[in-house]
């Protein structure tokens, strides 16, 4: 075999195309990790969001909390079933929850639609490792808010201090910033619900109930309860199955980087390949030198291979260390279920390794697979009489 110092030494010697290609290779890769960083992102919020205790209790015929709403005299009675955790005062975790989806402005001016939940009590228990982190939590009934920590300063008004405008006749004074642990909550704003039923005229409904079984046999009878039974007729589902079914924008996200990334890779693909054919055209008698030596084609073919594969692997090392840093980052994205901001924070985890290795080892085979075909059919004797 043709010993890999040979191929570290010609990269080195064409330093110039060498580092083009590297370059280009790790904009490709570096791209991708991207994109599948923000579905990993999403799908993680997604699933750290669902307690395996918990059901969300929504209208039947409903998929989501924006369709779900039912009559608050329910959200009552659901809260005297047995079997409902309580906390340590001896209250049911068992919340009312009511959505408001108003088109608010960010701080660069330009509109979408945020996430305002009104919120019970017992909310902040069953969201994951909630905690105020600014601030403090809001009074109800004085007109007050909480904002998650992604929201606060990407909106205008959603700071400490700042007043919130949603609409011509509802506003909250933002008092507190929140986090939860990475979940879907934080990409929302948190008012009393009897303020957001006040402002919006929405009095006597609820978008949803979410509640936390004292166990899992208790989970089971309250979801038979609520489903089956005659005075409720409502649809309970786990929330782990719950977010599991939101998971659309994740999706068409994971649909559209796989698009690209495919995309990407057959222009870096033809790339390596114009690279690796200059270099076999530059390096005839080289080559012929080799066979003349006694190396056999297929030592020269994986000689070639083994040197487009050592340059993607450079570019692709170097495109998935670029994007490292900015799991320190979060992002707004569209969610195709509510319509609202989405706040998610990227990730960089297996799925995008494997991407970035996928896309590395199939641009170096590729890209480099018909320059070295190309290199063990040329003729010994005339190789060596190049100049």
């Amino acid at each position: 075999m043709i010993p890999l110092k040979y191929n570290v030494r010609n990269l080195r010697v064409r330093w110039v195309t060498t580092g083009l290609t590297v370059l280009g290779t790790a904009l490709v890769v570096a791209s991708s990790c991207f994109l599948f960083g923000m579905v990993e992102g999403l799908q993680e919020s997604l699933r750290v969001s669902g307690d395996p205790l918990d059901l969300i209790v929504l209208r039947k015929g409903s998929t989501s909390e924006t369709t779900g709403g039912f009559d608050a005299s329910k959200a009552l009675e659901i809260a005297t079933i047995p079997g409902i955790q309580r906390d340590e005062k001896g209250a049911p975790l068992c919340a009312g929850e009511l959505l408001n989806i108003p088109v608010c402005e960010r701080r660069d001016g330009s509109r979408t639609n945020l996430i305002v939940r009104g919120v019970d009590p017992a909310s902040p228990a069953m969201r994951p490792k909630f905690a105020l982190v600014e601030g403090r939590m809001f009074e109800p009934g004085k007109g007050e808010c909480i904002v998650a920590r992604p929201i606060s300063g990407r909106f205008k008004g959603t700071r400490v201090g700042e007043s919130l405008k949603c609409g011509d006749k509802e506003s909250y004074r933002v008092v507190g910033v929140f986090t939860a642990g990475g979940s879907a909550a934080e990409s929302e704003v948190w008012v009393d619900r009897r303020d957001l039923e006040r402002n919006t005229q929405r009095s006597g409904s609820v978008s949803v109930v979410q509640l936390r079984a004292a166990s899992e046999a208790d989970r089971d009878a309250i979801q038979k309860t609520l489903q089956t039974g005659t005075q409720f007729g409502l649809l309970a589902q786990k929330e782990t199955a719950y977010y599991a079914d939101q998971q659309l924008t994740g999706t068409i996200l994971l649909v559209i980087g796989s698009l690209i990334a495919v995309l990407l890779s057959i222009g870096a693909m033809f790339a390596a390949a114009n690279t690796m054919f200059a270099a076999v055209k530059s390096r005839t008698r080289e080559i012929g030198t080799l066979r003349a030596l006694g190396f056999s084609r297929f030592d020269v073919l994986a000689s070639f291979l083994g040197e487009s594969v050592l340059l993607c692997t450079l570019g692709g090392l170097l495109g998935w260390l670029a994007t490292l840093p900015m799991t320190a980052l979060t992002f707004g994205t569209n969610d195709f279920n509510s319509f609202a901001e989405r706040t998610i924070q990227f990730r960089f985890g297996p799925l995008v390794f494997a991407v970035a290795f996928a896309m590395t080892m199939a641009m170096g085979v590729f890209g480099g697979l018909f320059p070295a075909i190309r290199a063990v059919r040329l003729d010994v004797i005339k190789a060596l009489r190049e100049v």
